[in-house]
This record gives C-alpha cells, sequence and structure tokens, in this order.
C-alpha cells in the first residue's frame, strides 16, 4: 500500500460520519415533508442506501485504523480538536437505522426495517449517552481550553441523546403496549432533557466566544451551523414524541405532551431561523475572503436538516400554511448543500488530499 493510500486509514477520525449524517438526514427529511413532490420518495430511498453503504465502509475503515494505527486511534479523545467528534458515529447510527424504518421498509420489508432500525437505534443510544458523559467529562478534566476556544463542535457530543429522542418516537408503537411503551417514552423524554439542558449551556458559551473574540478562523466557520442541530432535533422531538404519546401514557398526560410540541416548538423554530440567517451571513462574508474546504462543510447539511424536519413536523400539526411553504424552501437549501459538500468532498477523496492532515488553523480547530 502506498502512502497516499495508508493516508486514508492514517488520519482517519470520527469527524468522518459527519458525512453519513448529512446523506441520511436528506432521505429522512424527504419522507416528513408535509407537501408531495413526485418521485421524492424514490430519491429518499436511494439516498438512504448511499448512507447505509457509506456507514458500512466507515465501520470498516474505523477498524482498519484501529488496527493499523492503534496509538494515533487512541489518542483523539485526548485530542480538543477531534474528540468532540465522538458523537458523530451516535448520530450516524440513528440517522441511518431511523431511514431503515421511513423509507427502507420499501425493500427490506416492516418488520426487518424494524428490527434495522432497534439494533442502530440501541448502538446509537449506548455510544451516544457515552459521548455525552465522557467527552465533556474529558473537557472538563484533560483538555486545556479556554472561553475563546468554545466552538459550536462543542455540541457534537451532547447532541446524540437529543437525536434518539427524536427517532425513539417512531419505535414506540411497535412495542407491546404498556409499560414497553410507557418505558420508551420516558426515556426519549429523559435523553431529550439530557440533550437540551447541556446544549443551552453551550450555545451560550458559543454566543459569548462570537461577541468577545469574533467568528474564528475562516475553516472553522462552517461549523457556527452546528448550533441548528439541537435547536431543529429538540423541536423535531418534542413534536414526534407528543404524537406518540397517546398510545403510552393516559390524558392529561398525552394530551399535555402533544401540545408541548407546539408550544415549546414554535418559539425554538423562531430562533433556530434566526441563527440560520446568522450563520448564513457570517458564512457569506467569509467566502467572499476566503472559505477554505474541510469536513467541516458537512455542517451545513444534517443541522439545516433538523430545522427542516421540526419544520415539517409543526406544519403537520399545526396546519399552517406558511411552514409548510418554509418545509420546502429548506429542502432545497439542504439539497443544495449536500450536493455541494459531497461533490466537494468526493473530489477530494479522488484526489486523496482530504485524507491528509488538515492544516491547525486554531488550537481546537476540528480536523479533516
Amino acid at each position: 500500500m502506498d502512502e497516499r493510500a495508508g493516508d486514508v486509514f492514517r488520519n482517519l477520525g470520527p469527524n468522518w460520519f459527519a458525512s453519513v449524517m448529512g446523506t441520511g438526514i436528506v432521505a429522512n427529511a424527504a419522507v416528513l415533508l408535509p407537501v408531495h413532490i413526485a418521485g421524492l420518495n424514490d430519491l429518499a430511498l436511494g439516498v438512504w442506501l448511499l448512507a447505509a453503504a457509506m456507514l458500512v465502509t466507515l465501520v470498516l475503515a474505523t477498524g482498519v485504523h484501529w488496527l493499523r494505527y492503534p496509538d494515533r486511534a487512541r489518542m483523539h479523545h485526548h485530542d480538543p480538536a477531534m474528540a468532540p467528534f465522538y458523537g458523530a458515529p451516535p448520530m450516524a447510527f440513528l440517522t441511518v437505522g431511523a431511514g431503515a424504518l421511513l423509507v427502507g421498509h420499501r425493500i427490506v420489508g416492516l418488520g426487518p426495517a424494524v428490527r434495522i432500525d432497534e439494533i442502530l437505534w440501541m448502538l446509537g443510544t449506548v455510544t451516544g449517552l457515552l459521548s455525552t458523559v465522557a467527552i465533556p467529562y474529558l473537557m472538563f478534566t484533560d483538555h486545556h481550553l479556554t472561553p475563546s476556544n468554545a466552538y459550536a463542535t462543542w455540541l457534537m457530543p451532547v447532541v446524540p441523546p437529543m437525536v434518539s429522542a427524536a427517532t425513539g418516537a417512531a419505535l414506540i408503537a411497535h412495542l407491546p403496549p404498556g409499560q414497553p411503551r410507557l418505558t420508551l417514552l420516558l426515556a426519549c423524554y429523559a435523553m431529550f432533557g439530557v440533550s437540551l439542558l447541556a446544549s443551552l449551556v453551550t450555545i451560550t458559551l458559543v454566543w459569548g466566544r462570537l461577541i468577545f473574540h469574533g467568528p474564528g478562523p475562516a475553516r472553522l466557520i462552517p461549523t457556527l451551523w452546528i448550533v441548528l442541530g439541537p435547536l431543529g432535533q429538540s423541536v423535531t422531538a418534542a413534536g414526534l414524541l407528543g404524537t406518540a404519546a397517546s398510545s403510552a401514557i393516559p390524558a392529561p398526560y398525552s394530551t399535555a405532551l402533544h401540545a408541548m410540541g407546539v408550544i415549546y416548538g414554535v418559539p425554538v423554530w423562531g430562533f433556530a431561523i434566526t441563527w440560520l440567517v446568522i450563520a448564513a451571513a457570517i458564512t457569506v462574508k467569509t467566502a467572499r475572503e476566503h472559505l477554505p474546504f474541510s469536513l467541516t462543510w458537512w455542517s451545513f447539511t444534517f443541522p439545516v436538516g433538523t430545522v427542516l424536519t421540526g419544520t415539517s413536523v409543526l406544519a403537520v400539526s399545526t396546519g399552517a400554511t406558511v411552514l409548510r411553504y418554509a418545509s420546502v424552501a429548506l429542502y432545497a437549501l439542504l439539497v443544495t448543500a449536500w450536493i455541494t459538500v459531497a461533490t466537494r468532498t468526493a473530489r477530494g477523496a479522488v484526489r486523496g488530499d482530504i485524507f491528509l492532515p488538515a492544516p491547525v488553523a486554531a488550537s481546537v480547530a476540528p480536523t479533516g
């Protein structure tokens, strides 16, 4: 194996799983759109198959990385730049698992699709909870960080429980009535709280860093879009869990939880759209000068997709036409971003330069 081929595995990190997240959300969001668009379901199926293939490939490649470069692999969690991305593999499992139930059932059947989703949901949930505990612990005790290092990548390890909450809602109806459904519903709401509170603290730190230290290096600008992830995913989770509650818990709690989906969702959706505009303005400003490509560009995909799914769920819950139009506009933005980033990633993979270590732009810059 030549040096360039070796680089494919030598510098592989958990940040690569963001590409699976960004691809899978294109399929899942298509199914949740509150409008019918001819051919969209077929597109969703094809994209989900691609995301599933990417997931399998990255899992195998990660295994090779650990076998060939164990010392380098064991150091990822000590690297303040790479460690937060341990939240990406759990979210990749959860995204592909949800897609199995949403679109994959068309080729594997409903029963196998439920089993696939259950397995990937459990795997993503367990590893996601581990990342939510382990990575902040290392940030508190091992990494040497300052307020100027508070980038939105810090959200990555604490968002997976929110993704588990959102994707777990669809599994509730496939469990036996009674305690199994109630247990899963309560577990999803508990994970909703874990991720929400941790995300609010982190978003506050990011906001403060932007005020006092500015946006930061150009190659980190795409990570500003990560803030949309916990915001959009929490709106999605609140709505989907509220809908699923009626089959798991009696009134008045089921009624209250369903109402919470709208009461919580609309204000948070408003803030998410505000952040999207701010992040877009900073990105455009930076791009006019220079916005170098790296794997951080995948931040333009999954976070936008979560705002889209949240918008779609709110549109169904409220019947608001404006939200239906907004969901279509957001899906167009998501697909445009995905095509752009996927093309640039594929081009970099063919050339091989995307597998090389990224230049150090900041002490906690995500590597790609």
